[in-house]
Order: C-alpha cells, then sequence, then structure tokens
C-alpha cells in the first residue's frame, strides 16, 4: 500500500512510450558522452508526502500527511540508458535535460518548486565489466544533491564491497543535511510490478504528419544555439554555455551584441550582470538592468568617458535603480578625469614616490603597477588602468 496512490494502481504509458530511441550529448569531466534515452512517456503523478518532524524528511520522522493537490495530474517521465559514468555526468545530464525542457516551454524544470525530479539507479561495475547490483536514490530535488547523493552511495557501496559484503537492492533517499543515505524499503523487481490496461484510456496515436508540424515549430534548442554562438559571435565554447544556459538571458544577450562588440557584451552579461544576479536572487526578466544600459555602458568606456572599474561601481546602481548609465556617471562623478588633470595626477604620483619612479627608470616594470595604484586611488578609480600605465611608461622613459 502507497498513501501517496491509493486506489492501488497508477495511470501509465508504459507499455505505448510516446519516444523511444533518443540521445543526449552531455559535457562531463570525462569528456562528451553519449547518454541514450530509453523513453519518454506520460503517467499520472502521485500525492506528496510531506513527513513531520527533524528535517522534513521521512528518516527519523514522527508521521506523515499527505497533499493530493498534484495527486492524478500528468507527469512525463524521462528514462536514460546507464550510460552516465558519474554523478558529475549524472548533474550534467539533469542539467542539459533542464536547459531543453525550459527552452521548448514544457515547463520552468525548477527542482526545488518539484517542476523536475530525479530519481537515480546507481552501481559499481563487477571486475568482468557487468553491472553491480543497483540502488535507487528517490526525489532528489535539486542539481546539486543530485550529485552527492550519487557520490554519497557510491561511496557506501565501495565501502561494503570492500569489506566483503553484499549490495542489496534497494530504495534509499539522500539526507543533504546529513549527507546520508536511508533506507526507505527494499527495492521492487520487475515481477512486483502489475501491469493491466486501463479500459477508460483510448490508445493514443501520433501521425507522422502531426510530428513533423511539432519539429516544426520547435525553437532552437540550446546546443544548437550554443554552436551558433561560438560560430556567430566568436565566443569561447564555455561562455557560450553560461549565456545559453538561460533562455531570458540568452535573448538579452543578442540585444546587446547586435549593437556592440560580441565579446565585450559576453564579458558583462556573464560576468558582472550575471554575479549581480546570482548575488541577489534575480531573473534577468525581472532586472531593472536592460540591454540598452549594458550597450551604453559599453559605449561609454570605449569612447573613453569612464573607466572599467568605474563602469562597474555605474552598473551597481543602474542594477538597483534602473536609471541610464550617463545618467548615474554624471550624478556619482564616475566620469573619467580629461588627459591633462590625469597627466598632472602622474606627475604627483611620480614625485610622492621617488624611490619607485627611480626603480622603474632602472628597468624594474615591477613597481610600475604600484604607481598605476597610486594614481587609480587619488582618481578614486575614474582612468583608465591601461592609459595610466602608458603615461608612467612615457614619463619614466622605460
Amino acid at each position: 500500500f502507497y498513501p501517496d496512490l491509493p486506489k492501488g494502481y497508477q495511470i501509465s504509458q508504459f507499455d505505448e512510450p510516446i519516444c523511444t530511441g533518443g540521445h543526449l550529448d552531455v559535457p562531463t569531466p570525462e569528456g562528451k558522452v553519449r547518454v541514450g534515452i530509453t523513453r519518454l512517456h506520460l503517467e499520472e503523478d502521485a500525492a506528496k508526502n510531506v513527513h513531520i518532524g527533524t528535517s522534513g524528511r521521512m528518516h527519523g520522522s514522527v508521521g506523515s500527511l499527505v497533499d493530493f493537490n498534484r495527486g492524478g495530474t500528468p507527469l512525463m517521465e524521462i528514462v536514460t540508458e546507464p550510460d552516465i559514468p558519474s554523478p558529475e555526468a549524472a548533474r550534467s545530464t539533469a542539467n542539459q535535460l533542464k536547459d531543453i525542457l525550459r527552452a521548448v516551454g514544457v515547463s520552468e524544470a525548477d527542482m526545488e518548486k518539484g517542476q523536475l525530479r530525479c530519481d537515480a539507479n546507481v552501481s559499481i561495475r563487477n571486475p568482468d565489466g557487468t553491472f553491480g547490483t543497483k540502488t535507487e536514490l528517490k526525489n532528489m530535488n535539486s542539481f546539486r544533491f543530485v550529485e552527492r547523493g550519487l557520490a554519497r552511495e557510491l561511496e557506501r557501496q565501495r565501502e561494503i564491497l570492500a569489506a566483503g559484503g553484499r549490495i542489496e537492492q534497494t530504495t534509499l533517499h539522500y539526507d543533504p543535511e546529513t549527507d546520508e543515505v536511508h533506507e526507505l524499503r527494499s527495492k521492487e523487481y520487475a515481477h512486483d510490478y502489475r501491469y493491466f490496461p486501463e479500459p477508460d484510456l483510448l490508445p493514443l496515436e501520433l501521425s507522422p504528419a502531426y510530428v513533423r508540424e511539432i519539429e516544426e515549430r520547435l525553437p532552437e534548442l540550446p546546443d544548437q544555439m550554443l554552436a551558433r554562438f561560438v560560430e556567430q559571435y566568436g565566443l569561447s565554447e564555455y561562455d557560450a554555455r553560461v549565456l545559453t544556459s538561460d533562455r531570458d538571458l540568452s535573448f538579452f544577450y543578442e540585444a546587446v551584441a547586435a549593437e556592440v562588440d560580441p565579446k565585450q557584451a559576453s564579458n558583462w552579461i556573464s560576468g558582472d550582470l550575471r554575479a549581480l544576479l546570482n548575488e541577489t536572487g534575480t531573473e534577468i526578466s525581472d532586472s531593472k538592468v536592460k540591454p540598452e544600459h549594458v550597450k551604453e555602458l559599453i559605449e561609454l568606456i570605449a569612447a573613453g568617458k569612464v573607466s572599467r572599474s568605474a563602469a562597474r561601481t555605474a552598473l551597481d546602481t543602474v542594477f538597483e535603480s534602473g536609471d541610464s548609465p550617463s545618467v548615474v556617471v554624471e550624478r556619482e562623478g564616475l566620469a573619467s578625469v580629461d588627459s591633462d588633470e590625469l597627466s598632472g595626477v602622474v606627475d604627483e604620483a611620480i614625485s610622492a614616490n621617488p624611490d619607485e619612479a627611480e626603480r622603474v627608470r632602472n628597468g624594474d616594470k615591477k613597481v610600475v603597477g604600484f604607481l598605476v595604484g597610486q594614481v587609480m586611488k587619488a582618481t578614486r578609480g575614474n582612468a583608465d588602468g591601461g592609459r595610466v600605465r602608458e603615461l608612467l611608461m612615457e614619463k619614466l622613459g622605460s
């Protein structure tokens, strides 16, 4: 008896899956791995067990409640082949599925909200290369916990085998607070499951014409977009992957890259702006920073009107207020010092640090950074570091 499925059986397309024989090419620490997709089918979701006490997990709880709000709603189950070589690769596979599901508009696939859940079978290969006895980790609710839970279960299995024991086929859950796995029940074998037809549901037929129509309506998938970003914008695969990991972020980037240097746009969006988004837990779609703001910042730097460091300060303010960068730069006094003023500040730095200046004249380039820092401090960061270095080298004849 399962309290989350009290009628005793689950409606499922197990016998007639919608899709079979697919695959994902997943980037992993072991290199790109092709992970086969055994099947994709619909089934009804079970209710949600809510455990009372401790961390809200079954292990150590004093009782359970059942929330039936999601019970009976359609659930898509995607089953992969045993091709995933490591916990890190499992996390990458789940992430890639999330990106695809978001791109095609199926789901936001937020694991912490229960929109995407992960069960994982795990085993250690026998010396002859055959699969060992598998265990199953249930309902891991974050990509990080998928990796950590699998790593901990592999460690547990290795300890048992090293002690001369046997792995029992069981169903487990992972507790991230203690970094431990706990047994839920002995694992059922295939013959323990009973399947029978649901007489009220007619067979579902997807005609070739309907499948073609769906294919034609599909948007650009994440891997396709990644390859295009590398080729079209000259980005590294890493930067392209960061920008295409979020659909809204990729649209934001393309709006900026259409107007200014694509690599500069990538640096600002995947670096400074993304850091602010992560720090505040803000989605790019909810941010007060718009594509035109990033474009304007890049143009201000290119025109020499603001330094890179001052532009970062301006971005922080734009992120909070939504004001245009030009307004922020003027209001906060972030504009770059002009050439004559900068030359004077460089002269003052040389006069104030005669020993360091003499060392530069004698060929010690390591000290230049110190003098650059003194100038940047005097200008409150409102000078271009590269230009400051050039002026120092000119004036010190080095």
